[in-house]
């Protein structure tokens, strides 16, 4: 399995769960875990995705999210597991 983090974060609007997850279902990305708040009117979620069955390259996966989130007005950013753990390590 292959896992990637994709994080979304901005001012909340309506529809912002919505168009993320049908973005992955549509590139049968499954959604191993999912975390979400609103602070004051920020948004802020994180999630843990399987990506072993996507068919496009991860690259063309990032660029796409980045580009849907400019798309509704928050920042989408998706990192391959490995790459995240590295940059927060202690």
């Amino acid at each position: 399995m292959k896992k990637c983090i994709v994080t979304v974060l901005g001012k909340d609007t309506v529809g912002i769960i919505a168009k993320v997850c049908t973005y992955l279902a549509e590139n049968k990305i499954n959604i191993l875990d999912i975390s979400q708040t609103i602070v004051q009117g920020y948004f802020n979620m994180m999630m843990i995705v399987d990506v072993s069955a996507i068919e496009k390259d991860f690259t063309v996966i990032s660029d796409e999210m980045d580009s849907l989130g400019a798309e509704i007005g928050v920042s989408i950013r998706c990192q391959r597991e490995e790459i995240f753990e590295k940059m927060h390590r202690l």
